[in-house]
């Protein structure tokens, strides 16, 4: 139940914002959609908030925050947190009328409270789909509040041309005076205009071009990392002497071979493809094209370090064999409990194949690759 209950709430969130949308559909069908209601429709706006006339933008925002909640938006859970409490503020202030509604958001709010845990993610996706949907919202309420109050205007607004014209300007705060109100009425319009405009080019710069231009300066100052899209080749987290030898074999033998490195190193082969990142993170395998890759091998000088790659490759998935080097004689048996395809360990075998030259027995080709290839059994 808690594994799911983000997609629940989801669910909650975009009933209710359709419930909205559908009962001030049905009011207005009620009323006779007609031109004579859609001029009259601002002074209903004004004068009966509490009637339910604020069920349009919120339902909107319900509906486009849903998809952000089901992929765990942190925004997405502010944003219908804040609507939720205002919408039960205006329930009571209405005496409580539509108790199953009322009742509907009550539930909501207390499931994002108790669940509220699980909208953890920082979704680029869920802030453009709401700066992008308040954008639209805000211009279509600047150009159709333009069109139905449009004699009470110095110059009156008759057309779309128009009404879109005065609505940018308006939100823009740029102000020709070419156009003005001339009613109280449709002064506390364009305030409400010019209040929702600055809110929303706000929100859209600080929530999608802020984060762009900050990932253009960091690439300009610190460089971009690429991300390599390749298939077949060998993958080694570390540059001890080892995984450079290792790196000089296989090269030799015409294969292609990565580097994850933490940071970067000047005494690196010449023409050699370096990953900046940590080895033991899921996103920089990915970064090395790990799932594709024919191995990744866990050469470094500590064995914590190798066996954290070991899992996170493991983690990773994909058909990359995993070969991790052992450099203690104490930690074999914990490496080997990550599982890996090889595992390899120089100063053991080593000090084996040493100790037979010493003692006469025979150190034959096959010997030594069985010893070497099955080290981890």
């Amino acid at each position: 139940m808690r594994r799911y209950a983000h997609f629940l709430i989801a669910a909650g969130v975009l009933a209710m914002g359709l419930i909205q949308l559908g009962s001030l559909w049905n009011d207005l069908r009620v009323n006779d959609l007609s031109i004579a209601t859609l001029r009259n429709l601002p002074d209903l706006l004004i004068s009966g908030l509490l009637s339910g006339a604020h069920r349009t933008v919120s339902g909107v925002f319900l509906v486009i925050m849903s998809i952000g909640l089901a992929l765990r938006s942190r925004l997405a859970f502010v944003v219908v947190t804040l609507l939720m409490v205002i919408n039960i503020g205006l329930w009571l202030a209405a005496s409580m009328t539509d108790i199953g509604l009322g009742l509907l958001q009550l539930v909501l709010l207390a499931a994002l409270f108790v669940f509220r845990a699980q909208f953890t993610h920082t979704s680029v996706a869920a802030a453009s789909i709401f700066s992008v949907g308040s954008l639209v919202l805000v211009t279509a309420y600047g150009v159709l509040g333009s069109l139905m109050m449009g004699t009470q205007f110095s110059q009156p607004i008759s057309d779309l041309g128009t009404a879109f014209y005065f609505a940018i300007v308006t939100m823009s705060t740029v102000g020709y005076g070419d156009i003005y109100p001339t009613t109280p009425n449709a002064r506390l319009y364009v305030i409400s205009l010019i209040i929702l405009g600055l809110t929303v080019f706000a929100t859209a710069v600080s929530t999608v071009l802020l984060p762009f231009l900050q990932n253009r300066v960091h690439n300009f100052l610190v460089g971009k990392e690429r991300t390599m899209k390749m298939s077949g080749h060998y993958i080694i987290a570390s540059r001890s002497n080892l995984a450079l030898n290792t790196y000089r074999e296989l090269h030799d033998r015409g294969k292609s071979v990565v580097f994850i490195l933490e940071t970067k190193s000047e005494d690196m082969p010449d023409g050699a493809d370096v990953v900046v990142g940590n080895p033991t993170d899921i996103d920089t395998l990915k970064g090395a094209s790990g799932a594709t890759a024919e191995a990744i091998m866990a050469l470094g000088e500590d064995d914590a370090t190798n066996a954290f790659v070991v899992l996170a490759a493991k983690e990773l998935g994909g058909t990359a064999k995993t070969v991790v080097a052992v450099n203690n004689t104490r930690n074999m048996e914990k490496v080997r409990r990550v599982q890996p395809d090889i595992v390899f360990a120089p100063t053991i075998l080593g000090g084996e194949l040493l100790a037979m030259a010493l003692t006469g027995e025979q150190v034959s080709d096959k010997n030594f690759v069985d010893r070497l290839l099955n080290s981890q059994q």
